[in-house]
C-alpha cells in the first residue's frame, strides 16, 4: 500500500456511523482510490465488498490484497447491480453499505477521462471506458430539443436551451475544452457562487452517460434485502438530484401536493413504506476544517439510515 493514501470526502463521519464490527461483512459500493474500504478494514476485522466501475481503480489496488488477504474482494460492476455482485461471491446478507455518488478525485484527474473543463481531453466521461456512449456521442448527435432537456434536468441549468442551441450550432465538439467555451459564450459567471459556467453542463452529461441517477435508484430498491437488521446505509452524495433520492427513499417520502389533501407516500412514483430509519433528518455536513483542507467537500452530504425488522 503506498505510504499516501487518498482520503475520501466525510472518511471520520463514514467511519464513526457506519461502526464496523469484526466479522461483519460491508460494501463500499464506490471503491476509487480505496479510502472507505481501507479505513473499515483497518478499524475492525472485518470483511469489505469493493465495487467500482472502473476497472483501472481496482488494479491499482491488487497489492492491497497482500495486506487484507480474504477480507477484501474487489469486484468490477455498478453498485447498481449489487445484489447480482453478491449472489455471485454467494453472500444473502451484509452488515453495512456506503456510497460516495458522483465521480472520484482520481478521475477528474485524469485528462483522458474527459470529467473536467480544467484539462483538454477527449469528452467520453464513462466510468466504465470499455461499454457505453461517450459524452461527444450525446453532444453531437442529440436533437436540440433532447439535449436541452438533458441539461436541465441532470444540470438543473436554467439556460438549457441557450446552451443546447450553440452546441448544435458548433458541431462537431471533440474536447473537454472546446465544449467548455462554448457552454461559457452563452452563459455568464454567476457572482454570487463563483462557479464555473460549464460545471452544470458537465454535471448533466456524467450523469448521462453513467446514469447514475437510475444506478443509484437500483441500489436503493435492492437494499431492503440485502441489508441485515441493524445494518447501516450511508451514502454520501455532492448534489440536490442526488440527495433528493436518497432522503425520498430513507424516509418513505411524505409529500404534500396541496394543504387540503391528505399527506401520501412516495418514492419514485409508487407507493413505499420505509423499512429503515434515519438516524438523523438532516443531513450531515461536513466539519469547516474538511471544508478548508478539501474544497470538494464543501458541498457534500452524508445521510443515514438504519434496516429496521424485517
Amino acid at each position: 500500500m503506498d505510504d499516501a493514501p487518498h482520503i475520501p470526502v466525510m472518511l471520520k463521519e463514514v467511519c464513526e456511523y457506519m461502526n464496523p464490527q469484526d466479522g461483519g461483512i460491508y460494501v463500499d459500493g464506490t471503491f476509487g482510490a480505496g479510502g472507505y474500504t481501507r479505513a473499515l478494514l483497518d478499524q475492525a476485522n472485518c470483511s469489505v465488498i469493493a465495487i467500482d466501475r472502473d476497472e483501472t481503480a481496482l488494479v491499482a489496488a491488487q497489492n492491497w490484497i497482500g495486506s487484507y488477504g480474504d477480507r477484501l474482494k474487489l469486484v468490477h460492476g455498478s453498485f447498481g447491480d449489487l445484489k447480482n455482485h453478491l449472489l455471485a461471491l454467494n453472500i444473502e446478507k451484509v452488515d453495512g453499505i456506503v456510497l460516495d455518488v458522483g465521480v472520484s478525485s482520481m478521475q477528474i484527474d485524469q485528462a483522458e477521462r474527459g470529467f473536467s473543463f480544467r484539462f483538454d481531453g477527449a469528452l467520453d466521461m464513462r466510468m466504465d471506458a470499455s461499454q457505453g456512449e461517450t459524452a461527444a456521442d450525446i453532444v453531437n448527435s442529440y436533437k436540440e430539443e433532447a439535449l436541452a432537456n438533458l441539461i436541465y434536468q441532470y444540470g438543473e441549468e436554467r439556460l438549457s436551451r441557450r446552451i443546447a442551441k450553440t452546441i448544435v450550432k458548433n458541431r462537431p465538439i471533440g474536447t473537454t475544452l472546446q465544449l467548455a467555451d462554448i457552454v461559457r459564450s452563452v452563459v455568464p459567471r454567476s457572482k454570487k457562487s463563483g462557479l464555473d459556467p460549464a460545471t452544470r453542463t458537465f454535471q448533466a452529461l456524467r450523469i448521462a452517460v453513467n446514469d447514475e441517477l437510475g444506478q443509484l435508484e437500483e441500489l436503493l430498491d435492492s437494499t431492503p434485502d440485502l441489508l441485515k437488521k441493524g445494518g447501516r446505509l450511508l451514502v454520501v452524495s455532492f448534489h440536490s438530484l442526488e440527495d433528493k433520492i436518497v432522503k425520498n427513499f430513507m424516509r418513505g417520502q411524505r409529500i404534500e401536493a396541496s394543504r387540503y389533501e391528505p399527506v401520501v407516500n412516495e418514492y419514485i412514483g409508487s407507493n413505499y413504506s420505509s423499512p429503515f430509519l434515519m438516524l438523523s433528518k438532516k443531513a450531515f455536513l461536513p466539519s469547516k476544517e474538511e471544508c478548508l483542507s478539501n474544497p470538494r467537500s464543501r458541498s457534500a452530504r452524508l445521510r443515514v439510515a438504519e434496516r429496521l425488522e424485517e
